[in-house]
């Protein structure tokens, strides 16, 4: 859940369903709000329509009879009472004297009292989520005085409670309409999401093959640009690093014909130490040249991608590393699967070991499974690396001024070429001196899923 809500996908989804229950909630009060006020008005109305009823026919009912009438006929919201033996304090005229006084004529006379009934001011329930508050309709005390000059008490309050607020029937008629509001912001939010989601898995794609297929133009217009801008990016990127390629290729293999020339020539010099001195330098640079042309095979995705056995291709390249003589050793299983191109990364794993037994001595190349990947670690028994130059040492040509690279040699390009690789398969490479001695190497590869 925590990484849903924070994935883009997650905060929309989550900004949309509370935006629209938000509006839903706000539409729905002023509709609660717009029906009470409907209602009260409607009441008001028929309040004053029963005032006059009851005022009209007690005032042609005789005084001796006036008070069992009356006692017969307020049994509504309105009602009509013998005038109390204590005085209120007169008040202003409100709408609903005013409108009473209207008709009832100038027979009568209609004042209203300031103080009120107490009903008017407990909260009542409200049939809905919002709680509990007073009557909002007409609710006062006034004071009639009839045609024959008696003033009787006329009392205006709220309509009976209604039955308390059933809450388990209002959540279930709410609960489909909350669902469907869930349900509409997720789709839209993947509707929204997607292209997105494209387009960062074309940028993935594309790190890992430079040659993956364009993005297909679809959607909306503005989907549509974004796409065909991403390909055409993709397109200036393949075609600078393959002119960058075939650049780098061509002065390196060009270089190899006039260096052979060169070696055959120094067959003729007599001088044995001048010769040895000029074999070496000729040596050096046929190595340079021969990694130079191996940097840019490293830069080169047109070989085809399959899936391997990372078990089987590590004991192939430990095999062959031991059968050279060289002192490498092998532990663990992956027991995995990954997507790469198998020259490729045969020369990344021969690279890192090649790397460990020149300046270490040995290799020890222990593999493991982890959460949806290998890990590989390559551990020599070398001095190490200074921690301020660990990650100087991927730069092409770069070489350590120390013994370690002094003594063996080296151009500085086998480290570029590993990792110019792992990163064409969607894998990393670090440094990291280990703590009894010795440099280690760490490969993470991806695990390959079939169907995805």
């Amino acid at each position: 859940m925590k990484a849903f809500l924070g994935s883009m996908t997650g905060r929309v989804f989550m900004f949309l369903l509370i935006g629209i229950v938000a509006s839903a909630a706000l539409t729905q009060w002023l509709a609660v709000g717009e029906r009470q006020r409907a209602i009260e008005q409607y009441r008001d109305y028929h309040a004053v329509e029963r005032a006059e009823q009851l005022v009209m026919a007690a005032d042609v009912v005789p005084l001796a009879s006036r008070a069992a009438y009356l006692k017969v006929a307020n049994k509504g919201s309105v009602r009509l009472e013998l005038r109390p033996d204590t005085e209120h304090k007169p008040g202003m005229p409100t709408e609903f004297s005013s409108a009473l006084q209207a008709k009832l004529g100038e027979g009568f006379k209609v004042s209203a009292l300031a103080e009120r009934p107490e009903a008017c001011v407990k909260p009542r329930q409200s049939p809905g989520m919002f709680g509990a508050k007073p009557w909002g309709g007409t609710c006062e005390n006034l004071d009639v005085r009839m045609q024959d000059g008696h003033v009787l008490r006329l009392m205006v309050l709220p309509p009976r409670q209604q039955p308390p607020f059933n809450e388990h029937n209002d959540w279930m008629t709410l609960l489909p309409f909350l669902i469907s509001i869930a349900i509409l912001a997720y789709l839209v939010t993947r509707m929204t999401m997607r292209p997105l989601k494209q387009l960062a898995q074309a940028a993935k794609d594309l790190g890992n093959d430079i040659n993956h297929p364009p993005l297909t133009l679809s959607g909306a217009s503005e989907i549509r640009q974004a796409s065909a801008a991403f390909n055409a990016m993709q397109a200036r990127i393949r075609q600078h690093i393959s002119q960058r390629t075939q650049m780098l290729a061509a002065i390196t293999h060009d270089l190899q014909t006039p260096l052979t020339r060169l070696r055959l020539r120094l067959e003729k010099v007599a001088d044995t130490e001048l010769y040895e001195r000029l074999v070496g330098d000729l040596s050096a640079m046929q190595s340079m040249v021969k990694e130079g042309l191996d940097l840019a095979r490293s830069m080169d995705s047109t070989e085809a991608m399959q899936a391997l056995d990372l078990d089987s291709l590590l004991d192939s390249v430990c095999s062959d590393a031991a059968d050279a003589g060289q002192n490498v050793t092998l532990a663990g299983q992956a027991s995995m699967a990954l997507m790469g191109r198998p020259i490729a990364m045969r020369r990344c794993l021969v690279n890192l070991i090649d790397n460990a037994v020149k300046y270490g001595q040995y290799a020890q190349v222990t593999v493991e499974r982890i959460a949806g990947a290998a890990r590989i670690r390559i551990r020599d028994g070398g001095p190490g690396i200074a921690p301020d130059q660990l990650a100087k040492v991927f730069e092409p040509f770069y070489r350590i001024e120390t013994s370690r690279s002094r003594e063996s040699g080296g151009t500085g390009l086998g480290l570029t070429i590993a990792r110019n690789i792992a990163e064409q398969h969607g894998a990393t490479v670090s440094l990291l001196n280990h703590v009894d001695g010795g440099l280690e190497v760490t490969l993470i590869v991806p695990e390959y899923y079939a169907g995805k």
